[in-house]
């Protein structure tokens, strides 16, 4: 690897790294990290010898150490986190994290156990190979012990963590050429970065276990859509996916990856009309892709459109004919049924009421010459909006009000059928469209498991194995009664990672957050910048790494962040061992609320499952709080401080 290309200040086999003077290996990193500051470069002057006897001790002992390998300030592809020191040993990857200190802080220990997971879900070489994280507290001596997988050492026993490990015949030491290729660690986008990937290339990167995950759904939707355009039919397509499942990151890919480019059609003006329209009735959603896509021209509205604007644009003007032939609808559903949509078009010119908005979709689909599919992108649980109870059975009564159900073919997983019993409509069964793997979360797969149980069966017993495995899969759950504690440990968690996300959420009816700093209020909330909160870095006052601003249930679901800061409301209290939402606030509308409880459940599961990394639990210091700070801790959320 050229000196141009090379992503990391130093990398050799243990006798280079061994009898290369000290200031020459710093120097390197000098010239790699350019703006390295004293205190950096001080860390190096202190880390660097002692590192260097400790591979002594492991060559003295180990004749074949010679073919290990020491790599320093190694920069992840497509990021920019570092890991201080990865050491290629025996059949393992150690990476090593040294701090300045005499004992680490959990922000230290998650934050190593981050570096190690990912190179276990993201490295091609590391997916079946041990992959070990140590943290090093510099001012320590000895070996201290191991806390949730992660090993706490001294300087001094960093030999004896190497002569600990098991040699596996079948893989030999990594040589660093294996470890540092650019093509050997591809990490999961977030959903932003995989929709600037879409809309710049027309393709995303290649991840083994997502495109595993999602691609049955993509190349089944398109077999679909290609189906219908042959044989001039219309077909109303129901993927389903847990949370975190990449659904809405499915109907991006149909929409923008090329995969049905060979069905673009011709407009008037001579230009070729984009197959499909990807709409979504989520506005930070919107708003947040097309804020990071504003440069692309058209305000990022080419990527991504409003299905209010949608409604609004085709309902009041019943001859237009959308251009495309392919309506993907994100979280379908949560589709409004016709008392919300009334309420939300009230003052649109030309509107008639009386519809929900499946059945408008299914209209617009039946006004597009030849063929037509709708795509409902579906999630479960997460209905948060009044008028988003009716559920999918909204869709069946489309397509037999407005469609012409001889027409039409509605193909969905076989857990969908019992809502189409005895329609004249057929029903086509396909296993492909149900995604039940999480990749949000990265190898964290039981992660809406726990939620769920959390929040419907109240068994902390069982609750808590489940975090317990999560812990082992690198996710983590915090949880602390000191607001200040819990923005600390996150400021320290990703200090050293610009890139990285993290926000504060509450629950949009809490009425008791507001004393301790959190103004979660209608009046606060509606302001916020959801474009510049999720995007910009910390540079800019209105960043989410603040942690000053909150976003409800209704500005975080759909969107994702490295971790959360999740402040707990009285709005749902663990009362003898049962939720209760006595004390949340009420609804403006109470008359279209058909299960309030039900939808403050569905509010903490949106809350509980925006985090990649992490979850922290903030639970205020209320007396009428205490019971729901003892469930949430022997549920498996380990405490800070």
């Amino acid at each position: 690897m050229s000196e141009e290309q090379a992503r990391y200040g130093w990398g050799s086999n243990f006798p280079t790294f061994s009898r290369t003077p000290a200031r020459v290996i710093r120097g390197k990193l000098e010239a790699f990290l350019r703006d390295a500051g004293e205190k950096q470069i001080r860390a190096w002057d202190e880390s660097i010898p002692p590192l260097q006897r400790e591979v002594d001790e492991v060559l003295a002992v180990h004749e074949e150490a010679s073919a290990y390998s020491t790599i320093l300030e190694y920069e992840l592809p497509l990021e920019s986190r570092r890991p201080d020191v990865v050491l290629l040993a025996r059949s393992a990857v150690i990476i090593l994290e040294l701090k300045g200190k005499l004992s680490p802080s959990q922000a230290d220990l998650d934050q190593a156990s981050a570096y190690a997971r990912d190179l276990r879900c993201y490295h091609r070489e590391c997916e079946r190979r041990p992959v070990i994280a140590v943290v090093v507290p510099t001012r320590a001596k000895g070996y201290i012990g191991k806390h949730a997988g992660v090993h706490i050492a001294g300087p001094d026993a960093v030999d004896g963590l190497v002569d600990d490990l098991e040699d596996d015949p079948k893989f030999p030491p990594l040589s660093p050429e294996e470890f540092l290729a650019e093509s050997a660690y591809r990490p999961l986008p977030t959903l932003v970065q995989a929709a600037r990937e879409l809309f710049n290339s027309g393709k995303l990167r290649t991840i083994h276990r997502a495109r595993a995950a999602t691609d049955p759904a993509v190349n089944e939707i398109s077999r679909i859509i290609h189906e219908a355009a042959a044989t001039r039919s219309r077909r109303l397509v129901l993927l389903t996916g847990i949370p975190g499942a990449g659904k809405t990151l499915v109907g991006l890919r149909i929409a923008h990856a090329h995969f049905l480019d060979d069905l673009s059609v011709a407009r008037a003006n001579g230009k070729p009309a984009s197959p499909a329209v990807f709409l979504s009735g989520n506005g930070p959603l919107v708003e947040v892709l097309q804020y990071e896509l504003r440069g692309a021209g058209g305000s990022g509205k080419a990527f991504v459109r409003g299905v209010k604007d949608y409604v609004k644009t085709y309902s009041s003007r019943p001859g237009l004919i959308p251009p495309e032939h392919v309506l993907i609808f994100d979280e379908a559903q949560r589709a409004f049924d016709a008392d919300q949509v009334r309420v939300k078009h009230a003052n649109t010119p030309g509107f008639q009421a009386g519809r929900s908005e499946p059945e408008h979709f299914v209209e617009f689909a039946q006004r597009i010459p030849q063929w037509s599919v709708v795509i409902g992108l579906i999630g479960g649980g997460q209905e948060i909006h009044i008028g988003e109870e009716a559920g999918l059975i909204q869709w069946r009564h489309a397509v037999e009000q407005f469609g012409d159900a001889s027409d039409w073919i509605v193909h969905g997983p076989a857990g969908l059928r019992p809502d189409f019993h005895g329609s004249r409509i057929v029903f086509e069964v396909n296993p492909g469209l149900s995604l039940d793997t999480e990749i949000r979360f990265h190898l964290a797969k039981d992660l809406h498991r726990f939620v769920d149980d959390l929040l419907e069966s109240a068994r902390a017993a069982d609750n808590e194995r489940l975090a317990a495995r999560l812990e082992g899969e690198g996710y983590h759950l915090r949880i602390t009664r000191d607001f200040d504690t819990a923005k600390q440990y996150l400021k320290e968690r990703y200090q050293e990672n610009a890139e990285a996300r993290f926000g504060l959420v509450a629950s949009s009816k809490d009425k008791d957050l507001v004393r301790f700093g959190i103004a979660n209020d209608y009046q606060s909330t509606k302001t916020v910048n959801y474009g510049p909160w999720y995007g910009e870095p910390e540079s800019d006052r209105r960043s989410c790494r603040h942690l000053d601003t909150a976003v409800t249930e209704f500005g975080a679901q759909g969107l994702e962040l490295d971790a959360v800061l999740l402040a707990w409301g009285t709005d749902l209290l663990q009362t003898e061992g049962r939720w209760s939402n006595a004390k949340a606030g009420g609804y403006k509308r109470r008359k279209y609320v058909r299960n309030p409880f039900q939808l403050r459940l569905n509010a903490y599961r949106v809350l509980l499952t925006r985090g990649r990394d992490a979850t922290v639990v903030f639970v205020p210091p209320l007396e009428e709080l205490d019971e729901t700070w003892r469930y949430l801790c022997s549920s498996g959320f380990r405490p800070l401080g």
